[in-house]
């Protein structure tokens, strides 16, 4: 009897996980559906010939990334391997990495390929609709190994990787992010026009090596977005560097301009939708505030060889061509009735000249400064414009 009791109690402990089972198994068809929830805002969902689902792992076989709007077309991706797949309390799924397969594309002697593409930390939320941060389609990393280009059989463009991150800050409002994409090459000597290939030469830019970083935050909720670093590095030209901050940034303000790209899209009076999407931007704008940028440019042996070439084709050399040029930027800036902002650059462009370095242009108002405001400085006073946002000139700093 004791036997019979006990073989009872385990055949019903195994009948409950079997009924159990199917109910705790990923659907993938739902993440699918969520994910393309989520990533429709883009203007792209996903589609698939078959799904199947092995334990944590999800594979989308014959998937496309279809593109929507006016010009809609249809991109073969391939097998999309989603492994340590995870369902969340939201209804939403929680991916540790995501493999795409290797494109490599060819018509007639020109081609495309990247290797080793995937992503880590995939969040897709329950309700991409919900207003939150919780409710983006977020990731932590997404890399990729080579890619190649080449034009009439040549490689004119290669990048040995690239990578980017994505990470949360400390008090779950916002995120850090950063990108870096190594060894950039460039090869423009195959262009076919004459003059363009002559001036190529002269300036050193046959033959082009570099990278692009980025480094950055943005406090989703406060909608302040600031961007520290957006850099162009490249031996033998010089680095520029592109920096921005400003407010309102918030995903409503996201969700806004994107139903207006949308509604664009979806009206067939080209003319009105263009209008109408004017007027959108114009009022999103408003919510927007202007807290400080910065262009700055340090070079590494560009300058000299533009005055040279320059000069050059005005029949001078190009140091003497240097000073004509610190002889016409007064006479420019003269022209913008801004004279503090004339006597910043006039001294900036003579010691940049002399010896070039580097060169800042700086906007930092005292206060933030609402974008409209500054709008109606552009039209109604635009030499006031310096003053509004704080601007300063500054070389070899």
């Amino acid at each position: 009897m004791k036997l019979f009791g006990s073989s009872r109690l385990l055949l019903s402990g195994v009948a409950a996980l079997a009924f159990a089972s199917p109910a705790f198994a990923l659907d993938g068809a739902d993440l699918v559906a969520k994910l393309n929830a989520a990533y429709a805002t883009s203007g792209a969902t996903i589609a698939y010939d078959k799904v199947s689902v092995d334990g944590t792992t999800v594979t989308l076989e014959g998937t496309k990334l279809v593109v929507s709007g006016p010009d809609s077309k249809s991109i073969n991706v391939g097998e999309v391997t989603m492994e340590g797949v995870e369902a969340q309390d939201d209804g939403g799924y929680y991916v540790e990495t995501v493999a795409l397969p290797d494109v490599d594309l060819k018509e007639g002697d020109n081609s495309f390929s990247v290797k080793d593409m995937q992503m880590g930390g995939l969040s897709i939320p329950g309700n991409p609709n919900g207003g939150t941060i919780d409710d983006m389609l977020t990731y932590e990393t997404a890399s990729t190994g080579p890619l190649i280009v080449t034009v009439k059989g040549k490689e004119v463009f290669s990048m040995e990787s690239s990578e980017a991150n994505m990470t949360a800050l400390e008090d779950g409002k916002g995120f850090d992010f950063d990108a870096d994409l190594k060894n950039i090459k460039a090869d423009l000597s195959q262009t076919d026009d004459a003059k363009t290939k002559d001036a190529l030469e002269k300036l050193g830019l046959m033959q082009v090596n570099g990278e692009v970083t980025m480094k950055g935050s943005w406090q989703v909720e406060t909608g302040n977005m600031k961007l520290d670093q957006f850099a162009f590095d490249f031996a033998n030209v010089g680095k520029l560097n592109l920096a921005f901050d400003f407010s309102g940034y918030t995903l409503q303000f996201v969700k806004a301009m994107q139903d207006a790209v949308k509604a664009a899209e979806a009206n067939p009076n080209k003319e009105q939708a263009n209008q109408a999407m004017g007027l959108a931007m114009m009022g999103l704008m408003q919510q927007l505030t202007f807290n400080s940028a910065e262009i700055r440019f340090d070079d590494a042996s560009i300058t000299k060889r533009a005055l040279d070439y320059v000069g050059g084709q005005q029949g001078v050399p190009g140091d003497q061509f240097a000073q004509s040029l610190k002889a016409m930027v007064p006479i420019m800036m003269a022209q913008l009735n801004v004279p503090e902002l004339q006597n910043q650059v006039s001294a900036a462009v003579n010691s940049y000249l002399d010896n070039p370095k580097s060169l800042t242009i700086s906007a930092k108002p005292a206060n933030p400064v609402p974008v409209p405001m500054i709008a109606g400085a552009a039209m109604g006073a635009p030499n006031t414009l310096p003053q509004v946002l704080g601007v300063t000139v500054t070389a070899n700093n």
